[in-house]
């Protein structure tokens, strides 16, 4: 893996990350007959971050069915835990992929499966 140099000086200690590719893109989040239309901010191999959506009050923890559209073609679709949550956005870890949706995953990440980032939590 390769390993890119993002940091910053705030005092934070430093920690590696996926890369994260920014892109947006309409994503649809179901859970147990709910769902809200939202947009995608970026995505790793490990999971995503999409805004907020207005009315929504999920907690950390729960399991979402996220579909993402990518141009005419590619359409992903699978299960996400919701790791993180703040007033404007929402991060998932990814809890499955569906076996056919790995590949053309990967291939949207193109080489940003394969790059570790360095961030700060704080």
């Amino acid at each position: 893996m390769t390993i890119g140099k993002n940091g910053q000086g705030d005092g934070a200690p430093e920690q590696l990350r996926p890369a994260r590719m920014q892109i947006e893109t309409t994503v649809l989040m179901s859970r147990h007959g709910e769902s809200h239309p939202t947009e995608l901010v970026d995505i790793s191999a490990t999971g995503a971050l999409l805004r907020r959506p207005l009315g929504w009050s999920g907690e950390t923890g729960q399991s979402w069915v996220l579909d993402m559209i990518f141009g005419h073609d590619l359409h992903i679709h699978l299960e996400a835990v919701v790791a993180r949550i703040s007033d404007h956005h929402i991060g998932f870890s990814y809890s499955r992929i569906p076996e056919d949706k790995q590949v053309p995953l990967w291939n949207l990440l193109g080489g940003y499966a394969d790059i570790l980032e360095y961030w700060k939590n704080g």
